[in-house]
């Protein structure tokens, strides 16, 4: 049973763990690129949500590498 909760405990720190780098991702490419996306997604821009699915995708596979 102690296992189980150690399992449980260490994915909710990665998933959280995940999520704060998945930010972080995001708001260093809103300080590189010089493009508001916010506005263009409100503006239901599908290229500017294509390119920041294409982030989290590609931020969520490099974690899920590091964690494997």
């Amino acid at each position: 049973m102690e296992n189980l909760w150690t399992e449980i405990v260490g994915t909710i720190l990665y998933g959280g763990l995940g999520l704060i780098l998945m930010l972080a991702s995001m708001f260093l490419f809103d300080l590189a690129v010089p493009y508001d996306f916010n506005k263009e997604l409100k503006e239901k821009n599908v290229a500017a949500g294509f390119m920041i699915a294409g982030i989290f995708i590609s931020v969520a596979i490099i974690i899920r590498t590091v964690i494997m």
